[in-house]
């Protein structure tokens, strides 16, 4: 089985991607480039859960400065920065509904990067925030929660 112009992927990759997506959907698969597409198709998945714990971090670190940052009222810009992430992160859910079983990991993994930014923003050692996460992802996703 030939595989069309495999050095293509290397050199122009939106050439490539045109030229594979052509043969799809001629159903010329003995001449698409099976391994690669495959291993971008993987990427691509990859990418929607690093865009799902991106935005939870960036929730997450706002939520950790509303709670924690006790010498600062809340900004209202703090409150549109968690606003936009929780619709964000709706959109993100609702474009892919099977990311939804993955929220818990995704929360461990986003509130472990928001601790390491939250002592910069905040001006707080690390030791002020909790080890673990204090709220669930229904918490922190919830239009009426705000931290005490």
């Amino acid at each position: 089985m030939a595989v069309a112009k495999p050095d293509l992927y290397e050199r122009d990759f939106y050439a490539w991607a045109n030229e594979q997506a052509a043969l799809l959907r001629a159903g010329k698969l003995a001449a698409a480039d099976i391994e690669h597409i495959a291993e971008e198709i993987e990427s691509m998945g990859k990418t929607e859960k690093r865009e799902l714990v991106s935005r939870l971090t960036v929730l997450l670190l706002h939520l950790l400065k509303w709670q924690y940052q006790s010498d600062h009222l809340p900004s209202a810009s703090w409150e549109v920065t968690i606003r936009v992430q929780r619709r964000a992160l709706a959109r993100h859910l609702q474009d892919n509904p099977s990311l939804k079983a993955k929220t818990r990991e995704a929360l461990e993994d986003a509130y472990g990067d928001a601790v390491l930014q939250a002592p910069v923003e905040t001006a707080l050692p690390k030791s002020a925030f909790p080890a673990k996460c204090p709220w669930t992802f229904e918490q922190a996703m919830a239009e009426d929660f705000w931290p005490e």
